[in-house]
């Protein structure tokens, strides 16, 4: 039994680490910084580690899907993330092919 649950549990982790992209430009519209889009996607029932987070902002950042800025006037400083013009065309496309992956599932998870 002990087994199985690894198994299973290792494949719902690989399973939501294909929707987290998706899930993090889908949140980025307008400016957030990490903390905040964690929060988000909490309340939205995604959660998501910091750990796994941060890394994956700095990478859509550096392909070019995300811009950085850092805002200094409050208490602490604060890096803030939001989808640049060439992130937004990928996230309209992602979301498209999520649209038709999820149709297609959806028969043959009704078939199965």
């Amino acid at each position: 039994m002990g087994e199985e649950r690894d198994l299973l549990g290792s494949l719902v982790m690989e399973l939501r680490r294909g929707v987290l992209v998706l899930s993090v430009l889908s949140q980025m519209g307008k400016a957030k910084y990490g903390y905040a889009l964690v929060q988000s996607m909490e309340d939205k029932g995604v959660a998501i580690d910091p750990n796994t987070l941060y890394p994956l902002l700095r990478r859509l950042e550096k392909q070019g899907l995300l811009k950085s800025t850092w805002e200094t006037g409050g208490s602490k400083p604060r890096k803030y993330y939001e989808r640049t013009a060439y992130g937004d065309e990928i996230y309209k496309e992602l979301k498209h092919q999520w649209e038709n992956m999820a149709c297609s599932m959806e028969q043959l998870l009704k078939e199965g």
